[in-house]
């Protein structure tokens, strides 16, 4: 079950979901509008899922930054938000993807007790100028059935992260010697 907007500054209000900073205007029907942070990271060259990815990292001015096409960028949200009770589903929205740019598409499920600012992953269709804490899409928040089991308390990859990171799993492939990419 999805929580409607009114429910969600009520479970704001009661301590259950966190939004830091929290602006009750971004509220809509059945989730709270995000905004992009002010970092992005650019993914350099060969993309190797058994090795770390290699990066640029560009700070989005006032004046915005250009996205390119055929580049893979990892960005951030503003806003760090978390629930011990609910889970969240990000996504983009229709403003962003009117303009060509497909946010977030492969990872949108944020466990009960993960409190995290999102790692974003942003593919443009064509040039486009991003602006930091421009609105970037929408975060609902699930009602789980079932025991809850707190993301923190489990041995998760991302338990610790805050901001933008690459891809860990290298960390579980063992790649046989002369493999190339």
């Amino acid at each position: 079950m999805i929580l409607t907007g009114p429910a969600i500054a009520a479970a704001i209000q009661a301590g259950d979901i966190s939004i830091d900073p929290y602006d009750p205007a971004r509220i809509s029907p059945n989730a709270y509008d995000w905004q992009l942070g002010d970092t992005l990271r650019i993914c350099d060259g060969h993309l190797d899922a058994a090795a770390p990815t290699t990066f640029t990292e560009q700070h989005i001015p006032k004046q915005g930054f250009v996205l390119q096409p055929g580049l893979l960028y990892l960005g951030h949200t503003f806003e760090r938000t978390g629930s011990e009770r609910y889970a969240q589903f990000l996504n983009g929205d229709r403003t962003t993807g009117a303009l060509g740019i497909w946010v977030h598409v492969s990872a949108p499920l944020g466990h009960q007790g993960h409190a995290i600012r999102w790692t974003l992953e942003i593919r443009v269709a064509r040039p486009v100028r991003v602006y930091p804490r421009m609105t970037f899409g929408k975060l609902a928040f699930l009602h789980p059935q079932g025991v809850p089991a707190s993301y923190q308390l489990q041995p998760a990859k991302y338990a610790s992260s805050d901001g933008i990171d690459i891809s860990r799993l290298y960390e579980e492939l063992t790649v046989p010697s002369g493999a190339t990419p």
